[in-house]
């Protein structure tokens, strides 16, 4: 199974495992499975601990490779195609993250783990 980590899975499976489902924790544990991690969660782990809506986040930040590391996933950067499927996505959805996640996730034909109910709105498989 190839899956990306939404924000709050990545958060969760590396500072808070109990938060997972005991679906999306077994998918990111299992052997079988081919984990990515996109720039996009960097991207917004720094943006919401710079203007405070996450100050928890400083050690995650901090230590963000070796936590991606200890998970086996793979880093998976924004390219010019995944920047405009997000942007072009005709759903009425303002979070540039989501977006690109959603976008990300179609393009690689991945599988999105994540609780967030935002994404029933996009065309992309959820595990949870």
């Amino acid at each position: 199974m190839r899956l990306l980590l939404d924000t709050h899975a990545f958060v969760w499976a590396v500072a808070d495992s109990g938060k997972l489902s005991k679906g999306a924790s077994e998918a990111i544990r299992s052997a079988d499975s081919e984990l990515f991690l996109s720039s996009a969660v960097a991207w917004e782990l720094a943006t919401k601990y710079r203007i405070g809506k996450f100050p928890q986040a400083e050690s995650i930040i901090e230590q963000y490779g070796l936590l991606a590391e200890d998970l086996v996933a793979r880093h998976l950067p924004i390219t010019p195609e995944h920047a405009l499927r997000a942007g072009a996505m005709p759903v009425d959805h303002r979070d540039p993250f989501d977006r690109v996640l959603a976008a990300q996730a179609q393009i690689e034909g991945l599988q999105l783990i994540t609780l967030d109910p935002a994404f029933g709105q996009f065309d992309v498989k959820v595990v949870w």
